[in-house]
């Protein structure tokens, strides 16, 4: 009997958030076959979802198993959307280990399941502009990205018109609009804010730009304001892969989805170029290989470059891409000044607003922008926040108990501002991560070893962006004000990690061509955050779905002139 033919797909993707979904429904869209590997399961809504449940119908009303939480997600637990709510959408940390030195903490939040963090992210969709993209041409430091804002926007475009941002246009260079449904309601309290902060500082107020819809869009209804969304959407209302890009591509008839799929490694053939991938099956511990003309790393950055490194043969005996020995390095994370606010004391009533605003304001950079420079420090930060009436939280903090209690509660209620700075890190070189030569997951797959801290241009920004927000404070005129904290957040623990595989023009100091090729073996291509050159200090996602579109298109190009095997 002949053997049987292994079947060979024209890519695979490795990751099915936002960069895969986008990658995927790309390539089906023009023709090619497509095989998506994830690491976890899939998320059944009525099981998975709880964004409807209220405290009461939970053992431990919302606060969780702290013993549960603390054995099984002591690194996952910090994050703000892990909780008895959302647990589920958060990894074993035991099962996942890292390794850092002891001077350098770092916090690795982690969402392995079909759609990746897409469930519980915080869907802030900004664009970057040329104040990142071309940031080394303006103030000297570091590298510019291989391609300016002007080649990407049709790309902002596409994610934009498909998934749906909502937002208002402001007409600002340092952060260009978009094509935006209509934005979010401002509170009461953030009208205020906005009256205040403008008139005194000069900085415009604005709505969040949120993928969330604020009308129905192709096929999927608005939000209904329930304001729980990191812990899933019963309607699709927020962008999230298997809701948006993952059915589309599935509607072409070209595409297969395989979940907990764990990729290993790249596989290599003689040519020196990828054959497909070596992947463990996550329940039965079975190794196996799938095999493609093209592979497509969309795993996150440091999955994807942790993919790379453990790809060694004779021809690349430190890791696929790593003939520069740039692989790993540059590593970024976005640091936070957080904890500051008050109450608004003119707005304390017995009536409430409608609960339930996904979004709160932003204000976008405005230090070193145009003639607004600090000579202490490059690049710049952003501030968002929110003013709002807390539901539960006064009532918790309120001293009492019986009928004088509970009319208290109802007549007294607290009107809350709450803002937070969020700054850029530099790529610096001494930022890595690399493999531990003794730690392994539960797969054996070497764990990542990471190296990263914060240095003086982040420390200096820092000293800005709490005196800015100590005026902030007292413009308002707040009741009981809380200054920020005196403390940057912890490396990794804004979940905004780019770099270690980034983009340039130049093999010696890049990882990546300007389409997202590997330049020692031009058919595996990384589409997430990796390929990152400047993070800026906005949220990077939006931009990582249009480099992933525009990525694909290039992939597509390059396959129908058969420049690819």
């Amino acid at each position: 009997m002949a053997p049987l033919k292994r079947k060979t797909y024209d890519a695979i993707i490795v990751g099915s958030g936002a960069s895969g979904g986008w990658v995927a429904k790309e390539l089906t869209e023009a023709g090619m076959t497509v095989l998506m590997l994830e690491a976890g399961p899939p998320r059944i809504p009525t099981r998975d979802f709880t964004e409807h449940v209220w405290p009461y119908q939970l053992k431990f009303r919302g606060f969780g198993d702290r013993k549960a939480l603390l054995v099984n997600q002591p690194v996952q637990r910090l994050c703000y959307a892990c909780d008895e709510y959302s647990h589920q959408f958060f990894v074993n940390d035991h099962e996942h280990p890292y390794t850092f030195p002891l001077d350098k903490p770092f916090m690795w939040i982690r969402g392995r399941q079909v759609g990746g963090k897409t469930f519980c992210w915080a869907r802030e969709s900004y664009r970057y502009s040329d104040y990142e993209f071309k940031a080394a041409s303006r103030d000297g430091y570091g590298e510019d990205w291989p391609f300016s804002y002007a080649e990407l926007e049709p790309y902002y475009d596409k994610v934009e018109r498909f998934i749906g941002v909502s937002g208002s246009r402001e007409g600002l260079e340092q952060m260009p609009d978009g094509r935006f449904l209509p934005p979010m309601n401002f509170s009461c309290g953030n009208r205020l804010a906005k009256r205040v902060i403008e008139e005194r500082f000069g900085w415009r107020v604005m709505p969040d730009r949120v993928a969330n819809l604020t009308a129905p869009h192709n096929g999927r209804p608005a939000c209904h304001y329930c304001n729980e969304c990191q812990r899933g959407c019963f309607t699709a209302s927020y962008f999230n892969s298997p809701a948006v890009t993952l059915p589309a591509a599935w509607r072409t008839g070209r595409f297969s989805l395989l979940s907990n799929a764990i990729v290993s490694e790249v596989v290599m053939n003689d040519e020196g170029k990828a054959a497909g991938v070596h992947y463990i099956e996550a329940v039965s511990r079975r190794h196996r290989e799938a095999y493609a003309k093209v592979v497509v790393l969309a795993a996150s950055a440091l999955e994807s470059t942790r993919i790379l490194l453990n790809s060694r043969s004779r021809r690349f005996p430190n890791g696929v891409g790593n003939s520069s020995a740039v692989l790993g390095h540059y590593l970024m994370d976005h640091f936070t000044i957080e904890g500051a606010g008050g109450i608004i004391p003119s707005l304390e009533s017995s009536k409430r607003e409608p609960v339930g605003n996904p979004a709160g304001f932003l204000i976008a950079k405005y230090v070193n922008v145009g003639k607004n420079q600090n000579k202490s420090f490059l690049r710049g930060y952003r501030f968002d926040g929110d003013a709002s009436q807390s539901l539960y939280e006064h009532a918790f903090s309120m001293p009492g108990f019986g009928s004088g209690f509970r009319r208290r509660v109802r007549e007294q209620i607290p009107y809350y501002f709450g803002v937070e700075a969020q700054g850029e890190c530099l790529p610096r070189y001494e930022n890595y991560v690399d493999l531990d030569p003794e730690v392994k997951d539960s797969w054996g797959i070497p764990a990542l070893r990471v190296h990263a801290s914060y240095g003086e241009n982040e420390h200096a920004m820092a000293k800005a962006m709490r005196q800015d927000i100590g005026e902030i404070l007292d413009s308002l005129n707040l009741r009981d004000p809380q200054p920020p904290a005196d403390h940057l957040s912890v490396f990794g623990k804004n979940i905004h990690e780019c770099g270690t595989a980034r983009m340039g023009n130049d093999p010696k100091t890049s990882v990546l061509n300007r389409f997202n090729q590997v330049h020692d073996a031009k058919n595996i291509y990384v589409t997430d955050g990796a390929c990152f050159v400047t993070q800026g200090c906005y949220e990077p996602t939006l931009t990582i779905m249009a480099v992933s579109a525009r990525a694909a298109e290039g992939l597509v190009e390059e396959y129908r002139r058969g420049n690819l095997p």
